[in-house]
């Protein structure tokens, strides 16, 4: 797409930003009868559909695992595996050993890294490997080459020949079997890209990474939920398949947004197509394990997240059916209005020294969050979301939560004040 489809970015994020506040402000400043009645109806409208949602696992619960048939190899087809790499030398290694070590047909598997423009020893350790696995294909980008990850898979996108891509980042870890598994799971149901479940690997690290496990299950319990009932769901950028011809004709990765999995989802969306959600096997990766990359790491899921339905929002009133906009309407309120909201709905509260108005739509929002959690640790899981769940590390999970309620108003105001620059936060994988 051109830049200038982009180009209203900042006018839309101020007029969300203003709406949000005139959401707020209009029931102090005015005293409307039974006002708080319908703060409650649309409490209950919440919960009735969220637990619909997650009551969609209880299915998936008792099957996961169970598939009708195990794909062949003469049936797999030719799969090439895409990892953009910058200042990676952690990890690359460990990754390239790992992927080899999959049970793949060799004559069937292409494996593809990019060193987008490296400045640590990532280069010289891709130089090795490649060395060391002939079948290993390193691709160079120049550093200032543009694009971030975006920009890296589409350079790296004319060099590939298989019918299916995986996108992996460099610190992801698979087991043996995923790829068969995973293809058996596509013949199964005919989708056109499939997201594995993401999970942590160094959950017990600290009180962040443990409520990463425990959010990354609880964001697969609303996924597989919301694609059972409304057949919306998303990719989450690492260990994420998607058929080759489905991606260049839906554009392949857009280089204008710094959420290249969020963005493609959407257009999977209005493309008709499909994102089946598979629980088991998992995806693993490092979660963060500082506050710092926390939330610079949220601002960047903030940010792009809000930039695909200023993008497409027009399309979707248009191109999806009632329940698909329902749904995305259903949880645009609650991931991005209702933080602006609240937080709006605070400040006025102490200023005019009234009552908080909107306070049973978060406590709302946060239960279900909370059921969602439990529910997603307690799931049979072959890789454990904690290594001792009980329900006061489901408590202050949901605490924990309450980060997006600082970070999301925070984004819509610089994304309403300031020219936007795309830029590519990187974050940084350890290897330990």
């Amino acid at each position: 797409m051109s830049k200038g489809f982009y180009k209203n970015r900042r006018l839309k994020s101020f007029i969300f930003l203003s709406a949000c506040f005139f959401v707020a402000f209009i029931p102090h400043a005015f005293n409307i009868e039974n006002f708080f009645y319908v703060i409650l109806i649309l409490s209950f409208v919440i919960v009735f559909y969220g637990l619909i949602v997650i009551s969609r696992n209880v299915k998936r619960n008792n099957v996961v695992n169970i598939v009708s048939r195990r794909i062949s190899n003469t049936e797999l087809p030719m799969l090439d595996i895409l990892v953009a790499a910058r200042d990676e030398e952690n990890v690359i290694a460990r990754l390239v050993e790992r992927l080899f070590s999959l049970d793949y047909p060799t004559n069937k598997l292409n494996i593809y890294i990019i060193d987008d423009g490296s400045s640590d020893k990532t280069p010289l350790i891709l130089d090795r490997l490649a060395r060391q696995y002939d079948k290993l294909k390193v691709i160079s980008r120049s550093p200032n080459a543009g694009g971030g990850k975006s920009g890296a898979l589409n350079y790296a996108l004319k060099f590939t020949h298989g019918e299916w891509l995986l996108v992996l980042d460099a610190d992801a870890e698979l087991k043996q079997d995923s790829l068969i598994r995973l293809f058996s799971f596509v013949e199964e149901g005919d989708w056109s890209a499939v997201q594995l479940r993401k999970s942590v690997t160094n959950v017990s690290k600290n009180f962040l990474t443990s409520c990463q496990s425990m959010e990354m299950a609880m964001d697969a319990i609303f996924q597989y939920g919301r694609l059972s009932v409304a057949g919306v769901s998303e990719l989450r950028g690492n260990g994420q398949l998607i058929k080759k011809e489905t991606l260049l004709a839906c554009g392949s990765f857009n280089e204008d947004t710094v959420t290249d999995d969020l963005d493609l989802s959407l257009r999977l969306l209005l493309s008709k197509s499909r994102i089946g959600i598979l629980w088991d096997p998992p995806v693993m990766e490092e979660a963060v394990e500082n506050l710092n990359a926390l939330l610079a790491q949220r601002q960047r899921w903030a940010e792009g997240g809000l930039q695909r339905f200023f993008d497409y929002g027009d399309q979707l009133f248009t191109k999806i059916d009632n329940l698909q906009k329902f749904d995305l309407t259903y949880f645009f309120i609650l991931q991005y209005a209702l933080p602006i909201i609240s937080i709006f709905d605070l400040f006025l509260s102490i200023a005019l020294l009234d009552l908080p108005i909107y306070w049973p739509i978060s406590f709302t929002a946060f239960m279900l969050s909370g059921i969602a959690f439990w529910y997603g640790s307690s799931c049979k899981s072959e890789v454990p979301v904690l290594q001792k769940s009980n329900f006061l590390m489901v408590f202050v999970s949901v605490f924990y939560l309450s980060h997006w309620f600082l970070v999301i108003p925070w984004v819509t105001i610089k994304m309403s004040i300031f020219p936007k620059k795309i830029l590519w936060r990187k974050t940084i994988h350890t290897g330990v």
